[in-house]
């Protein structure tokens, strides 16, 4: 099976702090994982250099088979789909939905003096309907809820049907029903055989999906345990990721964790 992403020894240092601190981990084809750990643990940080966004102070990185700093990223950018709430606070909230999500095969956040042809549009519709926004495709972006939104450039992300998509954190910020009617689409998405290897960064267990079949955990830049997420997720290494005892569970392919109780 083939690596579309492969980090080697890659540490990422600001100001004198390192935000990831010689990580190896490889994502193969048809794989999908979930990326967790508490704040600053450097997850964000990894999901910028699988973007081509954020290169490596040290260490090799290779995207798609590429290695960043021989590649000319412009060129691999469209392979990768992104969603994060960066990019949502970069998308006009005047566009209609449906260009939201057509712009994306021209690389643009708004529409110009481009032409999309009857196969871009119906691609375009298809993806918001699979995401459960076709209503929406005339409404203006900005008119629409956080979740509607997240699901919106989610589609958007996969309109150039990459061969990686990376999703930083698609669940935060959602109400109990936004959260699960994401969830629940992310795990068809990722039982999908034809959908791209997936990446996606989460603070919370119980908003993996299912059909996630691996896990990497990280702490202070380091990465605490990776592997198969049956063998990995455990409450062992939850506790040591997060610095707290916790319990985790699954029922139903779905996860959830809970701390003990203090005693007095």
């Amino acid at each position: 099976m083939t690596d579309v992403l492969e980090l080697v020894d890659v540490s990422v240092v600001r100001g004198g702090t390192h935000l990831v601190d010689q990580v190896t981990w490889s994502v193969a084809e048809g794989e999908r994982w979930v990326i967790v750990g508490p704040n600053g643990a450097g997850k964000t940080t990894l999901l910028q250099i699988a973007s081509t966004y954020l290169f490596p102070t040290n260490g090799t990185a290779a995207v798609l088979g590429e290695k960043l700093g021989s590649v000319d990223v412009f060129e691999l950018r469209p392979r990768v789909g992104m969603a994060s709430a960066a990019l949502t606070e970069r998308l006009p909230r005047r566009e209609k939905v449906l260009d939201i999500v057509l712009t994306a095969a021209y690389g643009m956040t708004a529409t110009w003096h481009e032409r999309y042809d009857e196969s871009d549009e119906d691609r375009a519709l298809f993806l918001l309907d699979q995401l459960g926004m076709a209503a929406f495709a005339e409404r203006r972006f900005g008119t629409l809820s956080e979740g509607e939104r997240k699901r919106v450039q989610i589609a958007r992300s996969l309109m150039t049907d990459p061969e990686l998509l990376l999703l930083d954190e698609p669940a935060a910020g959602l109400d109990l029903g936004g959260r699960e009617d994401l969830v629940r689409r992310l795990g068809r998405l990722a039982a999908d055989p034809y959908a791209p290897a997936m990446v996606m960064v989460s603070h919370h267990v119980e908003e993996i999906p299912t059909g996630f079949t691996h896990v990497l955990m990280l702490r202070q830049g380091k990465v605490l345990a990776a592997g198969p997420i049956e063998d990995t997720l455990t409450s062992r290494n939850l506790s040591l990721c997060f610095g707290l005892p916790l319990v985790v569970k699954q029922r139903d392919e779905r996860w959830s964790a809970r701390g003990l109780p203090l005693h007095a």
